[in-house]
C-alpha cells in the first residue's frame, strides 16, 4: 500500500510538495514525484505503472477523483483487492456497499464530531501525559518515538479498551501490518493473525464482562458480522488510529519549525503566538502534507463512464484517485502551494471522501490540534536538534512522514 511516490511513469512527474512556489526544494519531507504536470496536461489522468509492473490510471484532478471516491458501484475497492500492496480483504477499506456499511455501523456512533468533542479532555490529559514523560527525560529527544507515538498509541488504546500491558506488543503488530517492503507477505500475515487471535480473546471477554469501552460496543453489536471481520474492525480502527496521528504530528511539525509563517521566523512560533489559529492550520496542514496512503488505495471499473474531465475509463481497469493531487489542484483550491492556516473553504480530500471516508477523522483530527497546541503552548522555543536533511524518513511503510524527529527545547 505504498504511495504514489513509488509509481513509475512514463511521463515526468513531481510530487508538488517537493517544492516551493519559487522551485526550491524542500529536503527530507516528500520524494521527488510530482503530481501537478500530470493533473495540467490533457484530462489529468495518466496511464502509470505501480511497483510490480501493475498498470493503472492515476486521476489527478479534484472533481474527478471526489466523482470516483463517492460511486462504490462504479469504482469498487472490493473488486480491486488484488492490485492492493498488503492485505486488507474483509477490512473497512476493503468492503463496498451493504457489507461495507454494516461493518461500519456498528461503531460508527463513536466517531462522530460530538464523540470526538466528548473524549477532548481524555485526549489532553493523555497528550500531557506524553509529553511530561519526554520532557522528564531531557534534551534533545525524539518527537515521534518519545512523544507522537506514545500519545496516538495511548489515546486509541483507551478507546479500544486494550490493557496497558499489552500495548507494547500493538506497536510491533501494528508496524509489521502497515509494512510493504520491511517483511516478506508471510510475515505480516503472522504478525496480523496474531494480533488479530489477540483481539478476539477480548472481544469474547467483553461479550460476558463489558465494560464500556469500544471493543465492548463491538462484542455487543457486531455478533452479525463473520468473525473474520469481526475481527478486522479493532484493527483497521487500532491501527489507523495510531500510525496516522503519531505520522502526523511529526509531520506536521517538522514543516512548521522549518517553514516562514505570517511575518515570524516559523510557522510554529506563529501558532505559539496565535493559538486560535491551530484548528485552521491542522485543516491546511493535512491538505498539504497528507500521510496516509489513500494515493495507493486503487479501485477497479466495473462499467465504461466519462469523468467530468472528459477522461473515459473502461470495465476492469485499475483506477488510483490522488488525493495529494487533488488537494493541489488550483481549480478549487487557489495558489495552492501556498501554505494559509485561514484557507476558507478547504474541503480537502486527505480523509477520502463518499462511503470510505476515514471513519476516525473527526477524532484524529481532534488528537492533532491538541498535540500542536499543548507543544506550542509548552513548548514555545522547540526546534530540530538536527539540520532539516538529516531527519530520516519511513521507508518500506503505508503511512508516510519522519521515522524520528529530534528536538530540542531549552
Amino acid at each position: 500500500m505504498g504511495r504514489i511516490a513509488a509509481v513509475e511513469s512514463s511521463c515526468p512527474i513531481a510530487h508538488p510538495l517537493d517544492q516551493d512556489a519559487d522551485g526550491v526544494n524542500r529536503p527530507g519531507l516528500y520524494k521527488n514525484v510530482k503530481y501537478h504536470e500530470i493533473r495540467e496536461t490533457g484530462t489529468g489522468v495518466a496511464d502509470v505503472i505501480r511497483p510490480g509492473g501493475r498498470p493503472a490510471r492515476l486521476v489527478t484532478r479534484y472533481d474527478d477523483v471526489l466523482r470516483v471516491l463517492r460511486d462504490q458501484e462504479t469504482f469498487s475497492r472490493e473488486a480491486a483487492l488484488d492490485a492492493d500492496d498488503v492485505d486488507l480483504e474483509g477490512t473497512l477499506l476493503g468492503l463496498d456497499a451493504d457489507a461495507h456499511a454494516r461493518v461500519r455501523d456498528v461503531v460508527r456512533d463513536r466517531f462522530t464530531v460530538r464523540a470526538a468533542e466528548l473524549l477532548r479532555g481524555a485526549v489532553e490529559e493523555r497528550a500531557a501525559a506524553a509529553l511530561a514523560a519526554m520532557t522528564g527525560r531531557g534534551e534533545p529527544a525524539d518527537l515521534v518515538g518519545d512523544f507522537a507515538i506514545p500519545f496516538a498509541l495511548g489515546t486509541i488504546c483507551d478507546l479500544l479498551g486494550v490493557p496497558p500491558q499489552d500495548r507494547p506488543r500493538f506497536r510491533a503488530w501494528g508496524e509489521a501490518f502497515l509494512g510493504t517492503t520491511a517483511l516478506t507477505r508471510a510475515d505480516a500475515e503472522a504478525n496480523a493473525q496474531a494480533m488479530g487471535l489477540y483481539l478476539w480473546e477480548l472481544i469474547e471477554r467483553r461479550r460476558t464482562e463489558p465494560t464500556g469501552d469500544l471493543l465492548s460496543r463491538i462484542a455487543a453489536g457486531g455478533g452479525h458480522l463473520p468473525i473474520d471481520r469481526l475481527v478486522k474492525l479493532p484493527i483497521a480502527l487500532l491501527v489507523g488510529g495510531w500510525e496516522t496521528v503519531a505520522a502526523s504530528v511529526g509531520t506536521f511539525v517538522q514543516v512548521l519549525l522549518t517553514h516562514p509563517y505570517g511575518g515570524h521566523p516559523t510557522g510554529y512560533a506563529y501558532l505559539a503566538d496565535h493559538p486560535g489559529e491551530i484548528p485552521g492550520a491542522v485543516r491546511e496542514l493535512e491538505r498539504m502534507f497528507s500521510t496516509s496512503a489513500a494515493d495507493a488505495m486503487p479501485r477497479r471499473v466495473t462499467r465504461e463512464v466519462t469523468l467530468p474531465s472528459g477522461a473515459v475509463l473502461r470495465p476492469g481497469e485499475v483506477v488510483i484517485p490522488s488525493h495529494d493531487a487533488a488537494n493541489h489542484d488550483p481549480r478549487v483550491f487557489p495558489d495552492p502551494h501556498r501554505m494559509d492556516f485561514a484557507r476558507t473553504p478547504n474541503r480537502h480530500l486527505s480523509f477520502g471522501h463518499g462511503p470510505h471516508h476515514c471513519i476516525g477523522r473527526h477524532v484524529g483530527n481532534a488528537e492533532v490540534v491538541v498535540a500542536l497546541g499543548l507543544l506550542t503552548a509548552e513548548l514555545p522555543r522547540l526546534r530540530l536538534a538536527v539540520p532539516a536533511e538529516e531527519v530520516p524518513r519511513k521507508a518500506g511503510h503505508a503511512i508516510s512522514g519522519p521515522a524520528r524527529l529530534p528536538v530540542a527545547w531549552s
